[in-house]
């Protein structure tokens, strides 16, 4: 909206009035936020709070009084030398953790397939073992099974 001189005095007029802003800017065909920016632009006297009303002061209770703080708690007197310190528990003894092995892969030749084969920590677990593929670390059924084309997994996922 352009705030020409007419659309000025209107507000002011309806400003003096008492009118609400969101009243004023119904009938100007204005929000509620323009008339409020034009009014503080223009140095109108401010408005009371709708929410803080004073006829509303009677109603509310008397302010609590202020709570004081908690007295400080005295400081307790020194023990006598004849009771017995407590003794400090032992230190708790952490065991080392296990020394790390490395180990070669567990392959039998270049050859040999190393498909896993189990649940890995058990002693069912193993590796395949069949003849691998040259270049590949996989026998022919595995290998089918490592390496899909991505065409192939384009069609699964339709």
């Amino acid at each position: 909206m352009e705030w020409n001189s007419e659309a000025i005095e209107t507000l002011r007029a309806l400003w003096a009035e008492g009118h609400s802003t969101a009243e004023i800017g119904r009938r100007m065909g204005v929000s509620k936020n323009a008339v409020v920016g034009k009014a503080h632009r223009l140095n109108l006297p401010a408005r009371p709070s709708p929410i803080r009303r004073e006829g509303d002061a009677a109603a509310r209770p008397a302010a609590l009084p202020r709570r004081l703080p908690a007295p400080r708690p005295q400081p307790q007197p020194m023990r006598r030398l004849e009771q017995p310190m407590p003794q400090p528990a032992p230190p708790v003894q952490v065991a080392p953790p296990p020394p790390v092995v490395v180990r070669s892969f567990p392959r039998l030749s270049n050859r040999s397939c190393c498909w896993p084969q189990g649940e890995p920590g058990t002693s069912e677990f193993r590796f395949c073992g069949g003849d691998a593929i040259m270049g590949k670390p996989y026998c022919p059924t595995h290998a089918a099974v490592a390496y899909v084309k991505a065409r192939d997994r384009r069609e699964d996922a339709a």
